[in-house]
């Protein structure tokens, strides 16, 4: 309003200043006639009055306190008063401060009344600034008074399921309790569901009320409910197109005559779902088909997914270099739920071709068998040339969620490790082999804690396909723990021992090595281990020992970065042992497909000869999951 006024006054001001600039003659035109002569002065006038509008009006400041309360209270109070969710609005007027300022006390109110608080005094004051540069204060002092009490509880239970153990004896709030309207909302939720689990699906709430006397200043809560029959699940029929019926069987866990739970239907059309078999799966429960013993029939509609998917990827790590990827998937390839996956990977250091054939069998849920053909070609600084292998493996979920892996892998290698090493040339065995693994975490793309555990145990024995005998195990873990909000601790090891009477009789692919993106970084992809006395060439070991601290802080949004050192080494008695270590800084994108971190890592103990102090350094660069 005093913008415009100003505008006002300047228009006023320049018509006084020409008194007589409509009609006034024109001496210098023929004849005399009148001529308009504010052709000119009303632009001006219109520019001038355009730029006053234009004008930015400065953003009214206003700052709000509550006092006398904390915690969850202030934290409600403040979630719903207006005036103080709406201080920092840059089109906030001073007309809409004094509204907002006269509803705030009863804002206050309301939101301490689900405190029980219900005697609620609020004393107010508002400063207005002395300039246009000035701040409004608006400070809210508030008394919450003492808490309205339960006076009386009238709980009841009707119906078939009234003596039904799930629900409570006494209801969850007792006489003398505080009126908590959050506790009454959890209480009357927790019986509702009890009744939902219990196959009540009838139930109804006759009555369900809280009373408060402002005079006596006490609460009264009513709570009557009906549980009506309690239902049962009937038989379980499936209408789709895709699998073996007595497969689909597998999914279900529960039986003809449990009590009817949603809660288990809902797990099933999970499990349906996850199996990636179908693309839309429907639980219809046909409670009008239901007897007199209220046995519901369940339906199960579902559509199938589309049976194949392509992915190709570029993508570059420091271990293998510049990478193409090529994955096929057939989700399904006949009516007994067999799977197939192929992927190749083409890369200068390491290009292989898998393929994954899986078999249903038992509990589908849990149990498969895997049929997994693999062929690899090396090209790094310790290993050049082929493996061919063949692994056949039953895999099963155990009750504490481990995946187990007991399987035998058949494999030809023809692998060159060095020049002047001695090496066992082309090599087959058949190794049986079981394995445990389990990772844990509350998000498997960007970790905030989480864990991964994985055991493995082989061994070849001397005369069946092998040429010699051996026994091999190792441990991976990696732990991630996120503290103080901005910060990660991230932490991996990687322990291995092998029962043999040289490192000479193992295959390459039996050998530990150490170094590269995942191992010890500054150093690369299998470069560190037991060295040839002569050529100083890599031959690996019969044992591994690598573990890695790292430390990240969140910068700004997905950004954030590490300080990391690595160590440890592969090892072998036969030959000298060294200890291998590095540190290094990282940068940490967190993308929807996994950390992209970019890590500089210098190696403390390369020998490198003269590098004027500074160690040498070397660039890793990984895309993927934390865990």
């Amino acid at each position: 309003m005093r913008q415009l006024a100003r505008q006002t006054d300047v228009i006023g001001h320049m018509m006084r200043a020409f008194p007589s600039a409509q009609t006034r003659p024109c001496l210098t035109h023929p004849g005399g006639q009148n001529r308009i002569v504010h052709n000119w002065i009303w632009p001006i006038l219109l520019a001038l009055v355009m730029l006053g509008a234009s004008t930015p009006a400065l953003a009214l400041k206003l700052n709000v306190r509550v006092e006398g309360l904390k915690g969850a209270r202030q934290a409600n109070v403040l979630a719903l008063l207006d005036i103080y969710q709406e201080r920092e609005n840059k089109a906030l007027t001073a007309e809409r401060v004094l509204a907002l300022h006269r509803v705030a006390p009863e804002q206050i109110k309301e939101a301490l009344a689900p405190f029980g608080l219900y005697r609620v005094q609020v004393k107010d004051n508002l400063v207005q600034p002395s300039g246009e540069k000035g701040a409004w204060t608006v400070t809210y002092r508030v008394d919450p008074g003492k808490p309205v009490k339960i006076a009386t509880i009238d709980y009841q239970l009707t119906g078939e399921g009234a003596d039904n153990p799930r629900f409570p004896k006494q209801f969850p709030m007792k006489v003398g309790d505080v009126l908590l309207h959050s506790r009454y909302e959890t209480a009357k939720s927790d019986i509702r569901y009890a009744a939902s689990s219990e196959g009540f699906i009838d139930s109804r709430l006759v009555r369900h009320q809280v009373l408060v006397d402002p005079v006596a200043y006490e609460a009264y809560i009513s709570f009557h409910l009906d549980t009506g029959p309690q239902y049962r699940i009937g038989p379980v029929s499936f209408e789709q197109d895709l699998l073996n019926e007595d497969l689909l069987r597998g999914y279900v866990d529960f039986e003809p005559g449990d009590v009817y739970d949603p809660g288990a239907l809902l797990r099933l059309q999970g499990r349906l779902l996850g199996s990636e078999y179908y693309e839309d799966v429907e639980i219809v429960p046909l409670k009008d088909q239901a007897g007199p013993d209220h046995q519901v029939p369940i339906k199960v509609v579902a559509q199938r997914n589309k049976a194949n998917k392509y992915r190709v990827g570029f993508g570059f790590a420091t271990d293998v270099g510049a990478r193409m990827s090529l994955d096929y998937r057939r989700r399904y390839v006949n009516r007994y739920g067999h799977k197939l996956s192929t992927e190749l990977t083409l890369a200068p250091a390491l290009s292989e071709l898998e393929l994954d054939y899986r078999i249903p069998i038992q509990n589908p849920i849990r149990d498969y068998v895997i049929i997994k053909p693999r062929v690899s070609n090396y090209d790094t600084a310790t290993r050049k040339g082929w493996i061919q292998s063949l692994q056949v493996a039953h895999s099963t979920l155990t009750p504490s969620g481990w995946r187990r892996n007991i399987g035998i892998d058949y494999s030809y290698e023809d692998i060159e490790i060095g020049i002047a090493t001695k090496t066992p040339g082309a090599t087959s065995e058949l190794a049986p082999n079981i394995s445990w693994s389990k990772t844990v975490s509350d998000d498997p793309i960007n970790t905030s804690n989480g864990y991964r555990l994985k055991y493995t145990l082989l061994g070849a024995v001397e005369g069946v396909v092998s040429d010699a005998s051996y026994l091999s195990g190792l441990v991976q873990a990696k732990w991630v723990r996120r503290f103080a909000q901005k910060y990660r601790f991230i932490t991996h090891a990687d322990l291995g021992a092998t029962w043999a009477d040289s490192v000479d009789d193992l295959p390459s692919s039996r050998r530990f090595y150490a170094g590269g993106d995942s191992s010890i970084r500054g150093w690369g992809f299998d470069a560190l281990g037991p060295n040839a006395p002569i050529s100083n060439e890599t031959v690996g070991g019969r044992y591994l020992a690598v573990a890695s601290l790292e430390l990240e802080r969140e910068i700004t949004g997905p950004w954030s970065a590490a300080v990391f050192t690595d160590f440890g080494n592969a090892f072998d008695p036969d030959y000298e042992q060294e200890l291998a270590q590095s540190v290094g800084v990282g940068l940490r994108w967190a993308s929807p497909i996994g950390q992209v971190r970019f890590d500089v890592a210098f190696a403390l103990t390369k020998d490198e000869g003269d590098y004027d102090g500074m160690p040498p350094a070397r660039l890793h660069l990984v895309i993927g999951p934390d865990l």
